[in-house]
């Protein structure tokens, strides 16, 4: 029953936000009473850690397995993106903006796990990259993956971006190949050029 309830809320929590669904809504949907959830869930507050650590968890094993396929390192940022944008729901911003509104801890906590997962990846792949003569191979690897996760998070800030002007989906897509552009080699860059035709 937990994992039925994580299930759910995440859907739940995705679509409409951390703040807006209550828990009263997430027992309607299940056909459950709200004890239930509370014999697995202490609280709320419980249950939004719960939930966004699986997120974190399907993701990070999601991105893994894409790394384990040995593809490019352009083309391997590509699909992690559609990968991403697929387990969040095209990832509108209203969810964790209530999310980092009202539950600011998990937020945090979240956040770091983000940027860990998400660095180390970045310098795989700015390796690989630069090893396959895709990148130029005088990056400094660590300021540019650095740079990458800020400007990947930087374009979901909906006081930059306002939602109302800016689609998160569009606003990645934008960013990752103003990144891509700014490292790759001619040989990257043709690879890149064609993966932007065909997205």
């Amino acid at each position: 029953m937990r994992d039925t309830i994580l299930k759910k809320a995440n859907e739940m929590f995705l679509a409409y936000g951390f703040k807006s669904v209550t828990m009263d809504d997430i027992a309607t949907e299940l056909g459950i009473s709200k004890k239930t959830i509370y014999q697995h869930f202490a609280n709320k507050n419980d249950l939004v850690e719960a939930c966004t650590l699986e997120l974190f968890e399907n993701i990070s094993c999601g991105i893994d397995n894409i790394r384990e396929q040995g593809k490019n390192s352009i083309e391997e940022i590509f699909i992690i993106r559609d990968f991403m944008m697929q387990q969040l729901r095209n990832e509108d911003a209203s969810p964790f903006y209530q999310l980092q509104k009202f539950f600011p801890k998990i937020f945090s906590c979240l956040h770091k796990k983000q940027f860990d997962k998400m660095n180390g990846c970045m310098m795989d792949n700015l390796k690989k990259g630069m090893e396959h003569g895709l990148y130029r191979d005088e990056l400094d690897i660590d300021f540019i993956s650095r740079l990458y996760f800020t400007g990947l998070t930087g374009v979901k800030n909906n006081d930059v971006f306002p939602t109302d002007q800016y689609s998160i989906p569009d606003t990645t897509k934008k960013f990752l190949e103003y990144h891509l552009r700014a490292i790759v080699t001619p040989k990257g860059l043709n690879i890149l050029e064609g993966l932007i035709k065909t997205d």
